[in-house]
C-alpha cells in the first residue's frame, strides 16, 4: 500500500495537545503523559491484518517498552465499541483513542491519500510519534513495520 506522508510536524516540535475519549469513554490528554515518554501510534482500523500485527507486536513487547520508560497510546477513527472489542479479542494492555471526528488525526497531519490494489482513497497514514516528557517530538516513524513495530521503537531509542 503506497502512502504519501503529509505530516507538517518535525522532530523537536511541540506535540499538538489533544483531549479525546479512550475505549471506555475516559478523556485522555497529552498532558496526562508529562514526565514520561509516549509512543503515540496512529493506525487505520481495528481488526485488519496490518493493524492487528502492529498492536500485537506492541502487546508482546509491552513489558520491554514500559521498562524503557514508554507509555503507549493508539489512535484511530474507530468507535469506542470497536476499540473495546479489539482490546478484548487481542488482550491489548494499552488504551486506544476513539478519534471519530479526526481532531487528533488532523492535528498530527496523518490523514491523507493512500493507494491499495490500484484504488486511491483518503485514510489514516500509519505513523508513530515518540514524544518526550516535556511534550516535544523526539522521533517520527513513517515507515512502520507492523510485525516488528516494538523493536523498531526500542532499537532506535534516542533517549
Amino acid at each position: 500500500m503506497a502512502e504519501i506522508h503529509q505530516t507538517h510536524l518535525a522532530v523537536g516540535d511541540d506535540a499538538p495537545d489533544f483531549s479525546c475519549p479512550d475505549q471506555e469513554g475516559n478523556m485522555v490528554s497529552l498532558s496526562d503523559f508529562r514526565g514520561e515518554k509516549l509512543v503515540l501510534f496512529f493506525y487505520p482500523r481495528d481488526n485488519t491484518p496490518g493493524c492487528t500485527a502492529e498492536a500485537c507486536s506492541l502487546r508482546d513487547h509491552y513489558g520491554e517498552l514500559k521498562e524503557a520508560g514508554y507509555a503507549l497510546l493508539g489512535v484511530s477513527a474507530d468507535s469506542q465499541r470497536k476499540h473495546q472489542n479489539f482490546i478484548k479479542k487481542f488482550d491489548l494492555p494499552f488504551p486506544l483513542l476513539a478519534d471519530i471526528d479526526k481532531e487528533v488525526i488532523n492535528a498530527y497531519g496523518v490523514w491523507g491519500p493512500k493507494k491499495f490494489m490500484g484504488k486511491s482513497f483518503e485514510g489514516i497514514l500509519r505513523t508513530t510519534f515518540i514524544i518526550d516528557g516535556d511534550g516535544k517530538i523526539l522521533r517520527i516513524l513513517k515507515k512502520v513495520k507492523t510485525k516488528d513495530h516494538a523493536s523498531q521503537i526500542l532499537s532506535e531509542d534516542d533517549g
